[in-house]
């Protein structure tokens, strides 16, 4: 095993490398802009070292359409015997590059023992290290049995139903036995599951009038506001009562959180180009969505009871209050056990890697193993990966070189001890 470490450890610039080639493939969702670009990148270079490759596009799916589609990769390499399959997934989707960078979001630039620039730590690093590890352990270890998977999938970052969702829904995890996916949740750490979601949209109704008269209308922004108020009141220190037992991550996502994600009343927003000013009408709607993340320990029932609960208040106090709600998608929280053979097998690799045990966490939002575990119904999921999880979706994002060769001295020896040779 000390050559199979030291292979990896001689792959550094390799691994650089190849992060700043995916980095520079501007895969931005939305609207999912050069999906069939980094899966073609990834497959050419993984048939020309001998594997098996499949282009799968997500047809039909959320968010696939002939302008922007769907398509996913996956590269599998057969083993010498019968054995167990190891399936490493990534997304190659990014988020909106935003505001404040100081460097090329999309340059894949080297400097300071990093790799920068947008999908670098979230997670496009983790994808390369995973693409390494692997094989460099097939060139090490020729006569392993089983299989290795290494997949590159769409939309994780808009939910993953173009992505994972799929492939589960076509039966491509049935002869799966483990999954790592590496999300950057820290080098030395094993993330078991997630919080659970709900997203939802809350509407205020109002009556639409002139706007230079609009005591004969009724203001649905209005009507919102008392919503916010009421939030602020009663919602949010009552979440900020609760606490979960589980290793959430930050210690801040250790409590139920609401994010008020969009709001929007009166008339639509116009086109771009549009330079008219809007008309002069008292809103009749305005529309709320809301992103509740809630922890293993909260029912969903019960977490949809408390926003119809804190909506009849504020009907009771305002005269011609009316209201909707409308579910948008709900994720339950997902767990796999401490004594999962994946996590028992990446735990005793990070310890003969980092000399310590690693720690056990759970992400604040959700990720690919929701799908995994509710769709393909495998539990043998984990998160590993390199990466800070403060730096996702950040300007002047990064990942550093040498927390992806620890890590891909991990997913090397985990392969060698679950397809030995």
């Amino acid at each position: 095993m000390d050559a199979l470490l030291t292979e990896i450890e001689a792959r550094a610039d390799e691994i650089a490398a190849l992060t700043a080639d995916l980095v520079r493939i501007p895969t931005l969702n939305p609207p999912g802009r050069h999906y069939r670009d980094i899966c073609d990148a990834v497959g050419a270079r993984m048939c020309a070292r001998g594997w098996q490759v499949e282009m799968i596009r997500a047809e039909g799916a959320l968010g696939d359409s002939d302008a922007y589609p769907r398509w996913n990769v996956i590269c599998r390499l057969e083993g010498k015997a019968p054995g167990d399959t190891v399936h490493f997934n990534s997304h190659h989707d990014v988020v909106a590059v935003g505001e404040g960078w100081t460097r090329d979001p999309f340059g894949g630039e080297i400097e300071g023992g990093r790799v920068w620039g947008r999908g670098a730590c979230d997670m496009k690093g983790g994808l390369a290290t995973s693409i390494v590890a692997a094989e460099a352990f097939a060139d090490r270890v020729p006569d392993f049995r089983g299989a290795i998977e290494i997949s590159a999938t769409a939309d994780e970052e808009s939910g993953g139903y173009g992505g994972v969702a799929h492939l589960a829904e076509q039966g491509r995890f049935a002869h799966v036995g483990h999954v790592i996916i590496p999300e950057p949740l820290g080098k030395d750490r094993i993330c078991l599951g997630h919080r659970g979601v709900w997203w939802a949209e809350i509407e205020t109704k109002g009556h639409i009038a002139h706007g230079s008269m609009p005591f004969l209308g009724d203001c649905a922004v209005r009507h919102m506001g008392a919503v916010l108020d009421e939030m602020e009141r009663t919602l949010f220190p009552l979440l900020a009562g609760r606490r979960t037992d589980a290793p959430v991550i930050p210690d801040g996502a250790r409590q139920p959180t609401v994010n008020l994600n969009a709001i929007h009343g009166g008339e639509p927003v116009q086109p771009d180009g549009y330079t008219g000013l809007p008309s002069a009408c008292v809103p009749d709607r305005c529309v709320l969505t809301i992103d509740r993340r809630f922890l293993p320990e909260e029912d969903i029932a019960e977490v949809k009871a408390e926003i119809r609960a804190l909506m009849e208040r504020v009907r009771a106090a305002r005269p011609d209050f009316r209201y909707e709600i409308r579910d948008l998608f709900e994720v339950l929280p997902t767990m796999t056990p401490e004594d999962a053979p994946i996590v028992t097998t990446v735990r005793q690799a990070v310890a003969d890697v980092m000399g310590r045990d690693a720690g056990f966490v759970v992400s604040p939002g959700t990720y690919d193993q929701k799908h995994i575990d509710r769709i393909g119904r495998l539990k043998n999921c984990i998160a590993y990966g390199p990466g800070v999880l403060d730096l996702a979706h950040q300007p002047d994002e990064w990942i550093g070189i040498d927390d992806m060769v620890d890590s891909g001295k991990v997913m090397a020896l985990a392969l060698h001890r679950l397809l030995g040779g």
